[in-house]
């Protein structure tokens, strides 16, 4: 009778063991739900938050009739995302380079620093490298505050940024070694390697990253995962461009803005950092008249690596239109990716169609232009190379190794696999080789460790560790003995076009990087050894 009695005790224990496993699996899961619930953004229609979408149809209009090159889109209103879109092959599960959009979140590490009592924006500058100081230090120098960082009025002229990230391995240094020639404080002058100055010190007080910082004081609270950003040969992030983030963590970011630094009820950011960052600090421009200000979006003010615009509203921005724009006034976020030449014409789109468009209150429902504006949303897409010849040469090449005389891209050979609808271009070379994918009236999405325009000269070797870019490939042939290859950086606003023209048992390759449009292309030539 014990043993049975004992028997039946086990038999008890193991079920309400399994009971308990299977209710901890489900509190689990359920917390995880609630978690990834938590993370998404919400949504509405635009109409409900009072946006026309019309306003919105026109502006996406516009950006087709325009020669700017957008990769995402992303409207939010009252918190929640009313329009979204990501021009193919760009799509919402990648991450996009954002140049000097960095900077604000930089910026936003200081304010993180300061809050915590580990530094002041009033702190000299080279008090916080005194192992790194040159042996005579100028009383511009020695005035320079962690404030004049910030606003880009350190004093140095020329900018040096390009300078040292080309030739120095320890940034700090030659930092100190820029002539200040100017009172710090007293005068604008973009600086990039003063962001950079900024995260030196962040991780100075901190022991961490910028990044590492970041993470459980920002990105973490407003469910931001999977940042990368570039840093220098010393372990430091670069600060002032680098990082790379998804278009939907742009917008969180910009709503953490909008919301005075509040995060599902709860204080992330200092409201007063908020209010201190986005203030206009120094003029860009003095010299323009009033009037000329008021139409310049880069002459409203310059904050703590904020952008002051036009219309009450602030921006963080990057190189070729990466934006942030908070709109205070409307109580709206734009976010946009881009490659454009032209950004001020870009912000003018959102001027003259999407700040029309904002409402104050509620418009009426109007399902047939919410769908309208939905399936134009869903198919936008960048336009594909086209054939211009009615068949699709390629035997008499492919297959052939092309043996490349001596050139800057250390590639020694090539060779072209045509098949239907596709064209597999091999790259050979030191220290290595690439096979590069394209697709006819199509994009073929791939990954490869090649280095193209998706990088600053100045990150070398920074993101070793991390998966290869993620890139997408299109082809089409321009005549029966020229092909035009497109590969596209899709985590960064940039792609390289390769024209490949063939005669006889010879290829010429010029290949050009759309950062550089103006810039000759590169020339390779090779030809076939018998």
């Amino acid at each position: 009778m014990l043993k049975t009695n004992i028997g039946i005790g086990k038999s008890c224990i193991k079920s309400l063991y399994a009971l308990l496993l299977f209710l901890f699996f489900v509190a689990a899961c359920k917390n995880a739900a609630i978690v990834q619930q938590a993370a998404m953004l919400p949504r509405s229609t635009p109409e409900a938050e009072g946006v026309s979408s019309q306003g919105i149809l026109d502006f996406l209009e516009a950006v087709e009739n325009s020669n700017h090159e957008l990769h995402s889109f992303m409207l939010l209103r009252h918190g929640k995302i009313i329009a979204e879109g990501w021009w193919n092959p760009y799509s919402p599960n990648l991450k996009h380079t954002m140049y000097s959009l960095s900077k604000s979140f930089t910026s936003t590490a200081v304010g993180l620093a300061v809050s915590e009592n580990l530094l002041s924006v009033d702190d000299p500058v080279i008090s916080f490298f005194p192992e790194d100081l040159p042996d005579s230090i100028s009383p511009f120098l020695a005035d320079m505050k962690v404030k004049d960082l910030l606003t880009m009025s350190v004093g140095q002229e020329p900018e040096p940024t390009a300078r040292i990230v080309a030739n120095d391995s320890n940034w700090v240094q030659a930092f100190w070694a820029s002539p200040v020639i100017h009172d710090p404080g007293t005068k604008f002058l973009y600086n990039s390697m003063a962001t950079y100055m900024l995260s030196a010190i962040v991780q100075k007080q901190t022991g961490k990253t910028v990044l590492e910082y970041l993470k459980p004081r920002l990105f973490e609270p407003l469910g931001i995962d999977g940042t990368d950003w570039e840093v220098d040969p010393m372990g430091i992030n670069t600060g002032g461009w680098g990082l790379r983030i998804k278009t939907e963590d742009m917008a969180r970011f910009g709503q953490l803005y909008l919301q005075k630094g509040k995060w599902d009820d709860k204080q992330i950011l200092p409201a007063q950092w908020v209010e201190e960052a986005t203030t206009s600090k120094i003029l860009q421009r003095p010299e323009l008249s009033t009037a000329a200000r008021d139409s310049n979006d880069w002459a409203q003010g310059y904050c703590y690596q904020f952008w002051r615009c036009r219309n009450n509203a602030y921006r963080g921005d990057g190189a070729f239109g990466q934006y942030i724009i908070v709109m205070p006034d409307q109580d709206a976020v734009i976010v946009l990716t881009s490659e454009t030449y032209d950004m001020p014409g870009e912000l003018n789109l959102v001027w003259d169609h999407l700040l029309p468009a904002i409402k104050e209150t509620t418009l009426p429902e109007n399902k047939n232009l919410v769908a309208d504006l939905n399936k134009k949303l869903n198919t936008l897409a960048l336009p594909l190379l086209k054939n211009e010849i009615s068949y699709m040469p390629g035997s008499s090449y492919s297959e052939k190794t092309y043996v490349m005389e001596p050139n800057e891209q250390m590639i020694d050979t090539l060779i072209f696999q045509f098949q239907p609808d596709t064209c597999h271009l091999i790259m050979k070379g030191k220290p290595l080789g690439y096979k590069l994918t394209f697709g006819a009236n199509k994009w073929i999405i791939g990954e490869t460790s090649r280095r193209g325009p998706n990088l600053l000269f100045g990150a070398k070797a920074h993101f070793e560790g991390l998966p290869d870019p993620v890139v997408a490939g299109s082809y089409a042939w321009k005549n029966s003995t020229s092909v035009e290859l497109v590969l596209c950086y899709i985590e960064s606003p940039h792609r390289e076009t390769m024209h490949c023209s063939f005669d006889g048992d010879r290829v010429a390759v010029s290949i050009r990087p759309s950062n550089r449009p103006s810039s000759e292309p590169e020339m390779l030539e090779g030809m076939i050894i018998k």
